[in-house]
C-alpha cells in the first residue's frame, strides 16, 4: 500500500480503496506489482494491457521472461545478480513412504539443472509437452521446474487417478515425454501404479521417453521395469529410464533458462465441466508469475516462513504452492493421506517443520472438528500464524472451532477461485479483520462482483460469482479448441465456458454474496464439477465410467452439504437399472469399483440410491444443479424452470430426499 501509494502521489487509506484503484487502474496496479516484486525480465514490456476486452486480453506484450528464472534466483541484486540465499531452505517434504527431509535453494537449482540437461538430452525442447504421473513429492517439483526453464510445457496427474482420467486429461496435448512413478502409499496401503501406467502409455502414442522413479519399491530392477516400460505402446514408446539416469545424464550441465515472451505456454490444467472432455486450459509464464507475485502480498509470505497446503499433483492447489517459492518463504510438501494413522499427522506434521501457514480443505477441518482433537492442547503450534481454507465454502462452525481449539490469535482465511485462473478471487487479507463464515477480500486486481440473471450487480445479496476485468492469468487458449488449438486464437469452448452468459465479462460458476464491508461469502458451485480432497473431477467422468457396468442405463451424482454443515459433503449417486436388475451389496460394488479404477479413489460416493429416471432439460441436459439445490432445501419450483424440464415428476422424488438432509 505504501508503494502504491508513493508510485501515484497519494496514499491509500484502507485496503478497501487500495482494491478499488488496483481494479479500476489495472495498467498502473500491475506495473505497480511488477516493479515493486522485482521481476526478472530479458526483454522489457512496451505496454502493461493492450484492451480491456475478455477474451482475448494481451499481457506485458514485448516482454521476455521465464518462471522458473524468477523462482529460482529472484529478483536481480546489484551485488550478486540473484535475490536468493542458496543456503536457506527452499522445500521441507515428508511421505508415509521416506522419513522428513529438506532441500535449499541451492540444492534445488543444481537438481534442476541435472533434470533439465537430462530431459533435453532426450530432445527436449521449447513448445515440447512434458507429463507427470506423479505425487507431492521434490522430484515433481524438480521435474516441473525443468520444463519450464527449457520453455517446455508441463502438465500433470495425480497418481490416484485411473488410466481413463488421465489418458483423457493427457491425450489432448500430445506429449513427448512421460514422467511417473511406480505406485505409491495412501492410508497405510500400497498402490502399484505399473499396469495404469502401461495402460496410460499404451494410448499415448506421440511418447517418446519414459522416465520411471521407483517411488514404492526401490531395487536393483528399477532399470528393467523402466525399460519395460519403453517397448509398450504404439510401436513403442521410445527409451524408457530411471529418474537417477535421467539426473546423471544431465550432471555438469549449467542452469540456463528459455527466454519466452510473456504469454509463452507454462502448463496446461484440466477443468472438468458437466460433457465432453476435460478442458486443456493453457496458462502462460507471464500470467501465472506476476499473479502468483501478488498472492504472496495476500498470503503476507516472509523470509524464514513455512507455507503448507494439503493438495495433490492433480489440483491447482499444488501449482499454487509451487507459487508460493517467488517469495522467499520454503513450502512445506506431504504426500499421503490425512487421516493415517488418525486426523493428527497434519498436526504433527505443522509442529515438526515449525508451518507458519497452514493449508487445509473445508472438509478436513470439518472432519478434524468432528473427530475431537484438540491441536492446540497436542500439539506445539507456536510458530503457527495463519491457517487457510479452500475446497468448498468453511462454515461458521469451523471457524469457531478453529479459534476455540486451534489458536486463539490465529489468522484464518478462507479462499476461493478456480483451476481457470489457479489462483483465489476472493481472499485473505493480513490487514483485515475475521469474520466468522465470511472470506475476507475480492483479492487485488479482482474485479469481482455478484450479478442477477439480468447482470445486475448486487451488493448483501446471492449472485453468480463474475469478474468484470480481465486478470493476467486467465486462460491463453484451450489446447485443441475450435478455432487454433496451440494458437493464440480464443476457440469457441473457451468462449462457452465462461462467457456465454454475460458477454464479454467472465461467469465463473460460484454462488457469492458480497457483504456490505467488502467482504465475501461463497455458497459453493453454480455448475457441478466435484472436488474431493484435492482431486478434482467433473461430472461426465464419472457417468462414463457408470456407463460401463451394464445394469446402469442412467445416472446422476452431485456433492452437497449435509447436516447444516457446510465442510461435510455427502457425495450421492443416482442409478437408473435395467429391468429386472437389483441394486444389491454386489451391484453397488461393481459401481464403487468401476469408478474407483477409471475416476479416483476420493470419486467413490457416500451412498448410491436407485430412482426411476434421471431428471432432464427438454435438450436432454442433466439437471444436477438443480437437485443440488433441492437438497439444500431450496424448493423446487424456485431450483428449476417447469417449463424447461422433459420430466418435471423426476424431481418429486428429490424433494422427500432432502427432508431428510
Amino acid at each position: 500500500m505504501r508503494f502504491a501509494g508513493e508510485r501515484r502521489g497519494e496514499s491509500f487509506a484502507d485496503y478497501d480503496e487500495l482494491w478499488r484503484w488496483s481494479v479500476a487502474e489495472l495498467e498502473e496496479f500491475w506495473a505497480s506489482i511488477w516493479e515493486f516484486c522485482g521481476v526478472r525480465a530479458s526483454k522489457p514490456y512496451e505496454q502493461v494491457l493492450g484492451s480491456h476486452e475478455m477474451p482475448g486480453t494481451r499481457w506485458f506484450e514485448g516482454a521476455e521472461l521465464n518462471y522458473a528464472e524468477n523462482l529460482l534466483l529472484g529478483p536481480p541484486t546489484p551485488r550478486s545478480g540473484s535475490g536468493r540465499d542458496p543456503e536457506e531452505v527452499a522445500v521441507l517434504h515428508t511421505s508415509e513412504l521416506r522419513e522428513s527431509q529438506r532441500l535449499t535453494r541451492g540444492e534445488l537449482a543444481a537438481e534442476v539443472a541435472r533434470a533439465a540437461g537430462g530431459l533435453r538430452a532426450l530432445g527436449v525442447g521449447r513448445g515440447d509437452r512434458v507429463v507427470a504421473y506423479m505425487p507431492n513429492i521434490p522430484e515433481t517439483l524438480i521435474a516441473f521446474l525443468a520444463v519450464a526453464s527449457i520453455g517446455a510445457i508441463w502438465s500433470s496427474a495425480a497418481p490416484e487417478f485411473g488410466a481413463r482420467s488421465v489418458i483423457d486429461r493427457f491425450a489432448q496435448i500430445e506429449p513427448k515425454v512421460l514422467l511417473a512413478v511406480d505406485g505409491y502409499r495412501h492410508g497405510g496401503k500400497d498402490f502399484d501404479r505399473m499396469g495404469v501406467v502401461e495402460k496410460i502409455l499404451a494410448e499415448l502414442p506421440t511418447v517418446e521417453h519414459v522416465v520411471l522413479l521407483a517411488y514404492l519399491t526401490v531395487g536393483a530392477n528399477d532399470a528393467e521395469r523402466a525399460g519395460a516400460l519403453g517397448r509398450i505402446g504404439e510401436g513403442g514408446a521410445g527409451v524408457g529410464i530411471t529418474w537417477d539416469e535421467l539426473l546423471r545424464s544431465g550432471e555438469n550441465v549449467e542452469l540456463t533458462f528459455e527466454q519466452v515472451p510473456f504469454d509463452h505456454p507454462l502448463w496446461v490444467l484440466y477443468s472438468s465441466g458437466t460433457t465432453g472432455l476435460p478442458k486443456a486450459i493453457v496458462h502462460g509464464h507471464g500470467g501465472i508469475l506476476v499473479e502468483q507475485l501478488k498472492k504472496s502480498l495476500h498470503l503476507d509470505l516472509h523470509r524464514g516462513d513455512r507455507m503448507f497446503w494439503f493438495t495433490t499433483t492433480g489440483w491447482m492447489m499444488w501449482n499454487f504452492l509451487v507459487g508460493c517459492l517467488l517469495s522467499d518463504a520454503a513450502i512445506v510438501l506431504y504426500d499421503g493421506s490425512p487421516g493415517h494413522p488418525d486426523l493428527g499427522v497434519l498436526w504433527d506434521l505443522a509442529e515438526r517443520t515449525g508451518m507458519t501457514c497452514m493449508g487445509l480443505s473445508a472438509g478436513l477441518l470439518a472432519s478434524s472438528e468432528k473427530a475431537g482433537i484438540e491441536p492446540g492442547r497436542d500439539h506445539d503450534l507456536s510458530a503457527l500464524r495463519a491457517i487457510g481454507s479452500t475446497g468448498s465454502p468453511l462454515a461458521p462452525e469451523s471457524f469457531k472451532w478453529v479459534y476455540d481449539h486451534v489458536k486463539p490469535d490465529v489468522w484464518l482465511f478462507s479462499t476461493s477461485g478456480g483451476t481457470d485462473v489457479c489462483t483465489a478471487f476472493v481472499a485473505g487479507c493480513p490487514l483485515l479483520p475475521v469474520y466468522e463464515g465470511e472470506l475476507q477480500c475480492r483479492a487485488l486486481g479482482c474485479a469481482v462482483e455478484a450479478w442477477d440473471e439480468q447482470g445486475n450487480s448486487l451488493t448483501d445479496e446471492v449472485g453468480e460469482l463474475v469478474i468484470t476485468e480481465p486478470m493476467p492469468s486467465m486462460p491463453l487458449f484451450f489446447w485443441n479448441d475450435d478455432d487454433g488449438g496451440r494458437c493464440r486464437g480464443v476457440g469457441d469452448r473457451l468462449r462457452e465456458s465462461y462467457f456465454a452468459m454475460y458477454p464479454g465479462v467472465w461467469r465463473h460458476g460460484d454462488w457469492i454474496r458480497i457483504t456490505p464491508r467488502g467482504g465475501a461469502v461463497i455458497y459453493g458451485r453454480s455448475d457441478s464439477t466435484i472436488n474431493r480432497q484435492g482431486v478434482r473431477m467433473g461430472t461426465s467422468e464419472i457417468y462414463r465410467a457408470v456407463a460401463t457396468v451394464p445394469e446402469v442405463l442412467d445416472s446422476l451424482v452431485v456433492d452437497v452439504p449435509r447436516g447444516g454443515s457446510e465442510g461435510e459433503l455427502w457425495m450421492g449417486l443416482f442409478v437408473v437399472l435395467d429391468e429386472g436388475a437389483v441394486l444389491d451389496e454386489d451391484l453397488q460394488k461393481t459401481i464403487k469399483r468401476r469408478i474407483r479404477e477409471d475416476c479416483s479413489p476420493r470419486h467413490v460416493p457416500n451412498e448410491i440410491l436407485q430412482i426411476e429416471e434421471v431428471p432432464r432439460t427438454l435438450s436432454g441436459k442433466v439437471l444436477e444443479v438443480p437437485v443440488k439445490k433441492i437438497l439444500m432445501g431450496t424448493p423446487p419450483e424456485m431450483a428449476a424452470s417447469v417449463d424447461s424440464l422433459a420430466n418435471p415428476r423426476s424431481l418429486d422424488y428429490f424433494v422427500e430426499l432432502s427432508k431428510n438432509f
